[in-house]
């Protein structure tokens, strides 16, 4: 599947209103399908963006049908459960704290499993601060391809992880993403930004 551009306005201005400036979190939406062709389209651009050595800890599971709402909805606080049953796919975003077995072939400079190997606390730490990294490219790779988002981590990860990873103890879920075409005729006004001097500085 070609994705399809979400404006076919070029100019600067449109892309930055679609991604930063327009981009709202959703929690209602609208009743139509988002197609795995889309979704491989999506992690095409996750893979993309800046990694530790290139190290890709995230792991994905995208729940779309009945059956894997249902396993998903125990692990949900109550407030998120209709969101996420009425979402039409959510991303189990998690990393794999072995990451580092794959080094060889994601990063042929250097022997990246070395520095990890035997030490899981920084194994863990570094799958950890990277994939929620990719966990931001995946927000706006979303938004990119004409998708809205809900991310949330009012969820349980233990509940997550046994039901989704219980063959596979060394992925740990850290958040969700719930993915469709939102409803905006519900959104509340958007909520106060501070300005560059509130937050920042340049020393």
């Amino acid at each position: 599947m070609t994705a399809q551009p979400i404006t076919t306005d070029t100019s600067k201005e449109a892309w930055l209103n679609k991604l930063f400036k327009e981009a709202r979190t959703h929690f209602k939406w609208q009743q139509k399908d988002v197609p795995d062709s889309l979704l491989e389209d999506l992690y095409d651009l996750v893979k993309m963006g800046p990694t530790s050595a290139n190290c890709l800890p995230i792991r994905l599971v995208f729940v779309k049908s009945p059956e894997g709402k249902e396993m998903l909805k125990d692990a949900l606080m109550e407030g998120n459960i209709e969101k996420t049953m009425t979402a039409p796919a959510t991303a189990i975003v998690a990393y794999d704290a072995n990451f580092f077995e794959d080094g060889h072939k994601l990063y042929p400079h250097a022997d990246t499993k070395s520095w990890y190997e035997g030490k899981p606390e920084f194994a863990e730490k570094t799958a950890l601060y990277n994939s929620t990294l990719q966990a931001g490219y995946l927000i706006m790779a979303a938004r990119s391809l004409g998708l809205d988002c809900g991310p949330m981590t009012g969820f349980s990860p233990k509940k997550v992880n046994e039901t989704f990873f219980k063959d596979k103890p060394n992925f740990k879920a850290t958040m969700l993403v719930n993915l469709g075409y939102g409803d905006p005729s519900v959104l509340h006004p958007r909520a106060p930004k501070p300005n560059f001097g509130d937050y920042c500085q340049v020393v």
